[in-house]
């Protein structure tokens, strides 16, 4: 039985995010939750989607509060689980002036790369449509395993498996080590989110029409594929189509973390409810709009996992712009 609409696997965990100064001069940082699986699905939830998650945070307080706050959001948590060893990772986020983040990981080990293979349950991921996957599981060998487990189960049952590299380079020994977990990730998607900047350190181009084709022909299996472009907007490429829609510059940008988050959620939604088989130009244009209008709601509000916006601000961005 499909009660799932999307299924996650991978890092939970705590983004600390400055937040001005005390009295005493010193800097102040806010608690969010977040990881990138799990904004995806904050936003799927949002929009009407039933969404559940395989991952581990520590049993302590940050670990307990994740939980909380996923089932709170209404994320199914059968596939979380808390750790008594290790602690719930952390990662503070250092924003400038443009929004753009800077990130430290308190990682080695955090709980999130201490998920197992045999942890992975085939029975939870075979009530899912959809599989979506990043890298940060895929940086320890033990939690590799354990996404390559659940990947390998996905593509038996014949779902569909989205996958977003969300490259963090302070969580990689090397780039070479990246490169080659993001190729497998490449290697085995349906749908694609992917940054220009991932998609320059993939194929050694700037040109996104040319690393775009790199992929193609490299990785036939991608039938939908999207490369965020930041403020400027975003594009699509499936089956001979390409469009672009411009980014919603309409101030207010706090921070960005969690945007391409929402963006690739708001994608899924999209294919959820329309199917990956025709899609027209319309309809991708239409995907797109609607992806860049809540992403860009996202970077007005501090954090991701609980900021995410109700369909109807959506909408009366699409109509007002």
């Amino acid at each position: 039985m499909k009660d799932i609409d999307v299924l996650a696997l991978g890092e939970l965990l705590i983004d600390f995010t400055s937040n001005g100064v005390s009295e005493q001069g010193n800097g102040l940082f806010e608690a969010n939750p977040g990881g990138a699986p799990c904004n995806v699905l904050a936003i799927l939830n949002k929009l009407g989607k039933k969404t559940a998650f395989i991952g581990k945070v520590g049993n302590d307080g940050f670990g307990r509060m994740l939980k909380q706050t996923l089932e709170a959001l209404g994320i199914n948590t059968e596939g979380l689980y808390l750790d008594d060893v290790y602690h719930t990772t952390l990662a503070l986020v250092h924003t400038d002036e443009n929004g753009d983040r800077d990130f430290s990981f308190y990682r080695d080990p955090g709980a999130d790369i201490m998920l197992t293979a045999d942890e992975v349950d085939p029975e939870l991921i075979r009530r899912a449509k959809i599989f979506h996957y990043g890298t940060l599981s895929m940086t320890h060998e033990g939690v590799r395993a354990a996404t390559k487990k659940a990947i390998e189960i996905a593509k038996e049952e014949g779902m569909l498996l989205s996958f977003d590299p969300n490259y963090r380079e302070p969580l990689w020994d090397s780039e070479e080590k990246a490169v080659e977990q993001i190729a497998y990730g490449l290697s085995q998607c349906d749908i694609l989110k992917i940054s220009e900047e991932e998609l320059e350190m993939m194929t050694g181009t700037k040109d996104i029409d040319a690393g775009v084709k790199e992929f193609q022909e490299k990785y036939p299996n991608i039938t939908l594929l999207n490369v965020t472009a930041g403020k400027d907007g975003s594009y699509s490429y499936y089956k001979g189509l390409k469009v672009f829609v411009p980014g919603f510059l309409l101030g207010g940008t706090i921070e960005t973390t969690g945007a391409g988050d929402t963006f690739g959620g708001a994608v899924l939604d999209y294919v959820l409810d329309h199917g990956l088989e025709d899609l027209t130009q319309e309809n991708l244009k239409e995907m797109l709009r609607f992806a860049n209008a809540a992403a860009y709601l996202v970077t007005t509000r501090k954090g991701a996992l609980r900021s995410m916006p109700e369909p109807e601000q959506i909408q009366e961005i699409l109509d007002k712009h």
